[in-house]
Protein backbone atom coordinates (compact mmCIF):
# COMPACT_ATOMS: atom_id res chain seq x y z
CA UNK A 1 0.00 0.00 0.00
CA UNK A 2 3.06 2.38 0.92
CA UNK A 3 4.45 1.75 -2.29
CA UNK A 4 1.92 2.52 -4.47
CA UNK A 5 1.11 5.56 -2.79
CA UNK A 6 4.50 6.70 -2.80
CA UNK A 7 4.13 5.91 -6.36
CA UNK A 8 1.35 7.99 -6.89
CA UNK A 9 2.79 10.69 -4.92
CA UNK A 10 5.89 10.82 -7.29
CA UNK A 11 3.48 10.65 -10.77
CA UNK A 12 1.81 13.45 -9.51
CA UNK A 13 5.50 15.58 -8.29
CA UNK A 14 6.25 14.66 -11.73
CA UNK A 15 2.89 16.07 -13.66
CA UNK A 16 3.63 18.97 -11.48
CA UNK A 17 7.24 19.88 -12.77
CA UNK A 18 5.86 19.16 -16.24
CA UNK A 19 2.79 21.64 -15.86
CA UNK A 20 5.69 24.02 -14.69
CA UNK A 21 7.76 23.77 -18.05
CA UNK A 22 7.22 25.45 -21.66
CA UNK A 23 8.48 26.27 -24.76
CA UNK A 24 8.05 30.22 -24.63
CA UNK A 25 8.89 31.65 -27.84
CA UNK A 26 6.64 33.28 -30.38
CA UNK A 27 4.34 30.75 -32.19
CA UNK A 28 1.38 32.96 -34.11
CA UNK A 29 -1.17 30.98 -36.17
CA UNK A 30 0.14 31.30 -39.75
CA UNK A 31 -2.89 34.22 -41.31
CA UNK A 32 -4.44 34.65 -38.26
CA UNK A 33 -5.15 38.79 -37.28
CA UNK A 34 -3.83 39.48 -33.34
CA UNK A 35 -4.47 42.50 -32.05
CA UNK A 36 -3.30 44.92 -28.85
CA UNK A 37 -3.31 47.62 -27.37
CA UNK A 38 -1.04 49.91 -25.47
CA UNK A 39 -1.69 53.16 -23.12
CA UNK A 40 0.64 55.14 -21.44
CA UNK A 41 0.20 57.97 -19.10
CA UNK A 42 3.76 60.14 -18.83
CA UNK A 43 4.17 62.64 -16.41
CA UNK A 44 7.59 64.84 -17.40
CA UNK A 45 9.08 67.41 -14.62
CA UNK A 46 11.53 69.93 -15.63
CA UNK A 47 13.26 72.94 -13.44
CA UNK A 48 14.15 75.76 -15.19
CA UNK A 49 15.86 78.44 -13.03
CA UNK A 50 13.75 77.78 -9.94
CA UNK A 51 10.80 76.93 -11.53
CA UNK A 52 9.03 73.29 -12.68
CA UNK A 53 7.51 73.15 -15.72
CA UNK A 54 5.56 69.83 -15.94
CA UNK A 55 4.19 67.91 -19.33
CA UNK A 56 1.73 65.16 -19.50
CA UNK A 57 0.53 63.13 -21.93
CA UNK A 58 -1.37 60.16 -22.71
CA UNK A 59 -0.06 57.39 -25.72
CA UNK A 60 -2.62 55.44 -27.22
CA UNK A 61 -1.49 52.55 -29.41
CA UNK A 62 -3.70 49.81 -31.10
CA UNK A 63 -1.20 47.18 -32.72
CA UNK A 64 -2.24 44.14 -35.26
CA UNK A 65 0.04 41.36 -36.66
CA UNK A 66 -0.61 38.76 -39.12
CA UNK A 67 2.09 36.35 -39.29
CA UNK A 68 2.63 35.73 -43.66
CA UNK A 69 5.86 33.00 -43.68
CA UNK A 70 7.39 31.32 -41.12
CA UNK A 71 11.76 29.81 -41.17
CA UNK A 72 13.57 27.74 -38.79
CA UNK A 73 14.99 31.52 -37.54
CA UNK A 74 12.54 33.62 -38.04
CA UNK A 75 8.59 34.67 -39.33
CA UNK A 76 7.26 37.41 -41.46
CA UNK A 77 4.75 39.42 -40.11
CA UNK A 78 2.08 41.90 -41.54
CA UNK A 79 2.32 44.54 -39.00
CA UNK A 80 0.05 47.73 -38.74
CA UNK A 81 -0.11 50.48 -36.15
CA UNK A 82 -4.46 50.71 -36.20
CA UNK A 83 -4.63 53.56 -34.11
CA UNK A 84 -1.92 56.07 -32.81
CA UNK A 85 -3.05 58.70 -30.53
CA UNK A 86 -1.03 61.06 -28.23
CA UNK A 87 -2.78 63.82 -26.36
CA UNK A 88 0.21 66.21 -24.32
CA UNK A 89 -0.67 68.90 -22.03
CA UNK A 90 2.30 71.22 -21.50
CA UNK A 91 1.64 73.78 -19.18
CA UNK A 92 -1.97 74.04 -19.80
CA UNK A 93 -1.57 74.45 -23.88
CA UNK A 94 -3.25 71.15 -25.65
CA UNK A 95 -1.47 69.31 -28.07
CA UNK A 96 -3.31 66.60 -29.66
CA UNK A 97 -2.01 64.06 -32.51
CA UNK A 98 -4.34 61.26 -34.24
CA UNK A 99 -4.18 58.86 -37.02
CA UNK A 100 -7.81 59.07 -36.86
CA UNK A 101 -7.40 62.47 -38.88
CA UNK A 102 -5.58 63.32 -41.66
CA UNK A 103 -3.97 66.15 -40.77
CA UNK A 104 -2.66 68.49 -43.47
CA UNK A 105 1.36 68.50 -43.94
CA UNK A 106 0.90 72.40 -44.74
CA UNK A 107 -0.62 73.22 -41.68
CA UNK A 108 1.26 76.10 -39.34
CA UNK A 109 0.02 73.78 -36.55
CA UNK A 110 2.64 70.97 -35.73
CA UNK A 111 -0.51 68.81 -34.95
CA UNK A 112 -2.28 68.57 -37.63
CA UNK A 113 1.23 67.90 -39.53
CA UNK A 114 2.21 64.92 -37.57
CA UNK A 115 -1.58 63.61 -37.63
CA UNK A 116 -1.21 63.53 -40.92
CA UNK A 117 2.29 61.91 -41.05
CA UNK A 118 0.81 59.53 -38.22
CA UNK A 119 -1.98 58.88 -40.46
CA UNK A 120 -0.03 57.58 -43.40
CA UNK A 121 1.66 55.50 -41.25
CA UNK A 122 -2.01 54.08 -40.08
CA UNK A 123 -2.63 53.21 -43.45
CA UNK A 124 0.38 51.24 -44.50
CA UNK A 125 1.65 47.84 -43.62
CA UNK A 126 4.93 47.28 -41.83
CA UNK A 127 6.51 44.43 -42.85
CA UNK A 128 8.60 43.14 -40.43
CA UNK A 129 10.85 39.73 -40.00
CA UNK A 130 10.83 38.83 -36.13
CA UNK A 131 12.54 35.99 -34.23
CA UNK A 132 11.17 33.45 -32.32
CA UNK A 133 12.00 36.02 -29.03
CA UNK A 134 9.74 38.34 -30.50
CA UNK A 135 12.42 40.89 -31.31
CA UNK A 136 11.74 42.91 -34.96
CA UNK A 137 14.63 42.15 -36.34
CA UNK A 138 14.20 44.02 -40.18
CA UNK A 139 11.67 46.29 -41.31
CA UNK A 140 11.87 44.78 -45.07
CA UNK A 141 9.95 47.68 -46.34
CA UNK A 142 11.49 50.10 -44.33
CA UNK A 143 12.83 52.26 -47.36
CA UNK A 144 9.71 52.32 -49.48
CA UNK A 145 7.74 53.22 -46.29
CA UNK A 146 9.57 56.68 -45.16
CA UNK A 147 9.71 57.37 -48.71
CA UNK A 148 6.23 57.34 -48.98
CA UNK A 149 6.05 59.34 -45.79
CA UNK A 150 8.21 61.70 -46.28
CA UNK A 151 7.44 62.67 -49.68
CA UNK A 152 6.06 65.94 -48.94
CA UNK A 153 7.75 67.20 -45.65
CA UNK A 154 9.66 70.00 -47.96
CA UNK A 155 5.89 71.33 -48.14
CA UNK A 156 5.87 72.12 -44.69
CA UNK A 157 5.47 76.27 -43.76
CA UNK A 158 6.68 76.64 -40.47
CA UNK A 159 10.00 78.94 -40.08
CA UNK A 160 13.28 77.30 -38.90
CA UNK A 161 14.39 76.56 -36.75
CA UNK A 162 11.24 74.85 -36.04
CA UNK A 163 10.57 73.18 -39.28
CA UNK A 164 14.16 71.27 -39.57
CA UNK A 165 13.48 70.21 -35.73
CA UNK A 166 10.20 69.24 -36.71
CA UNK A 167 11.20 67.01 -39.60
CA UNK A 168 14.14 65.64 -38.31
CA UNK A 169 11.74 64.87 -35.58
CA UNK A 170 9.38 63.22 -38.60
CA UNK A 171 12.19 61.28 -39.65
CA UNK A 172 13.05 59.85 -36.51
CA UNK A 173 9.59 58.73 -36.27
CA UNK A 174 9.58 56.61 -39.26
CA UNK A 175 13.00 55.42 -38.74
CA UNK A 176 13.47 51.81 -38.93
CA UNK A 177 14.70 51.94 -34.71
CA UNK A 178 11.30 53.23 -34.06
CA UNK A 179 9.52 51.31 -35.62
CA UNK A 180 11.15 48.11 -34.19
CA UNK A 181 11.07 49.78 -30.61
CA UNK A 182 7.07 50.54 -31.52
CA UNK A 183 6.61 46.63 -32.51
CA UNK A 184 9.20 45.32 -29.59
CA UNK A 185 7.29 46.31 -27.15
CA UNK A 186 4.44 44.37 -28.03
CA UNK A 187 6.64 41.24 -29.10
CA UNK A 188 9.71 41.04 -27.53
CA UNK A 189 9.56 39.27 -24.03
CA UNK A 190 10.44 35.50 -24.53
CA UNK A 191 13.35 33.82 -24.50
CA UNK A 192 12.70 31.94 -27.39
CA UNK A 193 13.42 28.26 -25.52
CA UNK A 194 11.83 26.15 -23.10
CA UNK A 195 12.07 27.17 -19.68
CA UNK A 196 10.84 26.55 -16.32
CA UNK A 197 9.46 27.92 -13.11
CA UNK A 198 11.97 30.15 -11.50
CA UNK A 199 14.12 30.76 -14.53
CA UNK A 200 15.52 33.90 -15.86
CA UNK A 201 16.69 35.71 -19.06
CA UNK A 202 17.35 38.94 -20.37
CA UNK A 203 17.02 40.92 -23.72
CA UNK A 204 19.29 44.34 -24.27
CA UNK A 205 17.81 47.44 -26.96
CA UNK A 206 19.13 50.49 -28.04
CA UNK A 207 16.02 53.20 -28.28
CA UNK A 208 15.40 56.60 -29.07
CA UNK A 209 12.77 58.66 -27.01
CA UNK A 210 12.23 62.00 -27.48
CA UNK A 211 15.29 62.31 -29.38
CA UNK A 212 17.36 60.83 -26.29
CA UNK A 213 19.32 57.76 -27.27
CA UNK A 214 18.70 55.13 -24.50
CA UNK A 215 20.14 51.47 -23.49
CA UNK A 216 17.43 49.40 -21.82
CA UNK A 217 18.11 45.79 -20.11
CA UNK A 218 15.94 43.96 -19.40
CA UNK A 219 15.67 41.02 -16.62
CA UNK A 220 12.47 38.85 -16.81
CA UNK A 221 11.39 36.42 -14.54
CA UNK A 222 9.02 33.22 -14.91
CA UNK A 223 7.05 32.91 -11.97
CA UNK A 224 4.96 30.15 -12.69
CA UNK A 225 2.91 28.52 -15.67
CA UNK A 226 -0.77 27.91 -15.27
CA UNK A 227 -2.49 26.09 -18.44
CA UNK A 228 -1.56 28.40 -21.08
CA UNK A 229 -0.83 31.25 -19.26
CA UNK A 230 2.47 32.02 -17.79
CA UNK A 231 3.04 34.38 -15.29
CA UNK A 232 6.51 36.81 -15.61
CA UNK A 233 7.71 40.05 -13.99
CA UNK A 234 10.44 41.71 -15.99
CA UNK A 235 12.70 44.94 -14.39
CA UNK A 236 14.50 47.26 -17.07
CA UNK A 237 17.33 49.21 -16.13
CA UNK A 238 17.40 52.97 -18.20
CA UNK A 239 20.42 54.61 -18.53
CA UNK A 240 21.68 57.45 -21.88
CA UNK A 241 23.76 55.27 -24.24
CA UNK A 242 27.71 55.66 -23.83
CA UNK A 243 28.24 58.61 -26.39
CA UNK A 244 24.64 59.53 -27.14
CA UNK A 245 24.22 62.03 -29.70
CA UNK A 246 23.19 65.21 -27.72
CA UNK A 247 20.08 67.51 -29.27
CA UNK A 248 19.81 70.21 -31.37
CA UNK A 249 17.14 72.22 -30.93
CA UNK A 250 16.56 75.82 -31.72
CA UNK A 251 20.27 76.21 -31.56
CA UNK A 252 20.90 74.73 -28.39
CA UNK A 253 22.97 71.88 -27.65
CA UNK A 254 21.13 69.54 -24.98
CA UNK A 255 22.89 66.97 -23.19
CA UNK A 256 21.91 64.07 -20.94
CA UNK A 257 25.15 62.33 -19.93
CA UNK A 258 23.53 61.47 -16.81
CA UNK A 259 20.11 60.35 -17.46
CA UNK A 260 18.88 56.80 -15.77
CA UNK A 261 15.71 55.13 -14.25
CA UNK A 262 14.25 52.00 -13.70
CA UNK A 263 10.74 50.04 -15.09
CA UNK A 264 9.32 47.23 -13.22
CA UNK A 265 6.21 45.43 -15.16
CA UNK A 266 4.38 42.28 -14.47
CA UNK A 267 3.03 40.04 -17.60
CA UNK A 268 0.74 37.57 -18.35
CA UNK A 269 1.95 35.91 -21.43
CA UNK A 270 0.04 33.18 -23.84
CA UNK A 271 2.02 30.26 -24.00
CA UNK A 272 0.61 28.78 -27.28
CA UNK A 273 1.07 32.14 -28.85
CA UNK A 274 4.04 33.94 -26.87
CA UNK A 275 1.94 37.15 -26.96
CA UNK A 276 0.93 39.45 -24.38
CA UNK A 277 -2.62 38.79 -23.13
CA UNK A 278 -1.97 41.84 -20.24
CA UNK A 279 0.91 43.78 -18.96
CA UNK A 280 0.92 46.36 -16.36
CA UNK A 281 4.33 48.90 -15.41
CA UNK A 282 5.79 51.51 -13.75
CA UNK A 283 8.79 53.32 -14.88
CA UNK A 284 10.90 56.25 -13.39
CA UNK A 285 13.71 58.05 -14.98
CA UNK A 286 15.87 61.40 -13.37
CA UNK A 287 18.65 62.82 -14.52
CA UNK A 288 19.74 66.43 -15.90
CA UNK A 289 19.70 67.77 -19.39
CA UNK A 290 22.89 70.00 -19.82
CA UNK A 291 21.53 72.81 -22.07
CA UNK A 292 24.25 75.61 -23.81
CA UNK A 293 24.10 77.73 -26.70
CA UNK A 294 25.66 80.38 -27.99
CA UNK A 295 26.51 83.10 -24.45
CA UNK A 296 25.49 80.68 -21.78
CA UNK A 297 25.17 76.89 -20.23
CA UNK A 298 22.51 75.56 -17.22
CA UNK A 299 21.78 72.37 -15.77
CA UNK A 300 18.41 71.22 -15.94
CA UNK A 301 16.88 68.76 -13.70
CA UNK A 302 14.55 65.91 -15.13
CA UNK A 303 11.97 63.84 -13.78
CA UNK A 304 9.79 61.09 -15.93
CA UNK A 305 7.16 58.92 -14.57
CA UNK A 306 5.55 56.49 -16.73
CA UNK A 307 2.59 54.38 -16.10
CA UNK A 308 1.61 51.29 -19.24
CA UNK A 309 -0.74 48.73 -20.09
CA UNK A 310 -0.66 46.39 -22.44
CA UNK A 311 -3.86 44.25 -23.60
CA UNK A 312 -4.93 41.52 -26.02
CA UNK A 313 -8.33 42.64 -27.99
CA UNK A 314 -10.57 39.98 -28.79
Amino acid sequence: MKKILFSLLAISFCFSLMAQTALLRMNPEKNRVYRLRSLTNQTVSQTINGNQQTTESKVDYVFSMKMMDVTPDFFIAEIHFDTIITKTNAMGKQINISSAVEGNIASGETSEIMSCIMNRLSKNAVYTKVDFTGKPVEILNGKLLSDMILKDTSSITLKEPLKAALRSQIEGTVSDNSLKTMIGMFTWNLPGNEVKAGDEWTNATQTSSGGMTLDIKTKYHLLDIKGDLANVTAESNIKAAENAPPIKSGGATVTYDNLQGLSKSSLVLNVRTGLVVESKGQSHITGNLGISGPGFSMQMPMDINSESTITALQ
